[in-house]
């Protein structure tokens, strides 16, 4: 698939299509922030690997000035538009773990394998947390179809969460914390 121009236009920029609007990202943002922030989990370093048009990492990068923010983009369009570093959360390489990383609306694009390798390499990636927004076969009649791109594969949340539980452990909203957590996590809080 092209992630090109048209695709962000279409899923990104225009009001009418787009699958989540910049409001939405910011508030994401400011909500994995907070989360984090209350879970003290530091956050002295942020990684997005597929930031697409970086509405989620600018808006992180505001909450948390004095982080360290670099994304990452498998499209060539976005690299030069953006200046984001080319690269693939299967396979990018870091020669240092990030205290945060974001993977947002990338792994469904992905067959079982390389997204299964993604997400060994999430895990390799990551000292603290996680923010990983998925969207699954159990989402069926959650989301329009007319704003979310067909060519995705969508697996059971159940895939997802066996293969996550081995490195990390969800604590909801989309965060899920690096094993052994750091933090004093209460049952509740914890979504195993």
């Amino acid at each position: 698939m092209p992630f090109d121009k048209a695709y962000y236009d279409r899923y990104y920029r225009d009001p009418d299509t787009r699958a989540m609007s910049p409001a939405a990202a910011k508030r994401q943002a400011a909500f994995i922030s907070a989360y984090l922030r209350y879970l003290n989990v530091p956050v002295t370093s942020i990684l997005d690997l597929g930031c697409g048009l970086g509405t989620i990492l600018r808006a992180l990068g505001r909450a948390r000035p004095r982080a360290r923010c670099h994304g990452v983009e498998f499209s060539d369009y976005l690299c030069r538009r953006y200046g984001w570093e080319r690269g693939s959360v299967v396979d990018y390489q870091s020669p240092r773990e990030w205290d945060l990383v974001i993977c947002n609306d990338v792994l469904t694009y992905l067959d079982s394998p390389d997204c299964g390798r993604a997400i060994d390499n999430l895990a390799r990636l990551t000292r603290g947390a996680a923010f990983l927004g998925i969207l699954t076969a159990d989402d069926e009649g959650l989301y329009d179809p007319h704003r979310t791109d067909p060519n995705q594969h969508l697996r059971p949340a159940a895939w997802y969460r066996q293969r996550l539980g081995r490195h990390f452990v969800s604590v909801g909203g989309g965060l899920w914390i690096r094993k052994p957590p750091s933090v004093t996590l209460w049952s509740l809080e914890r979504l195993d």
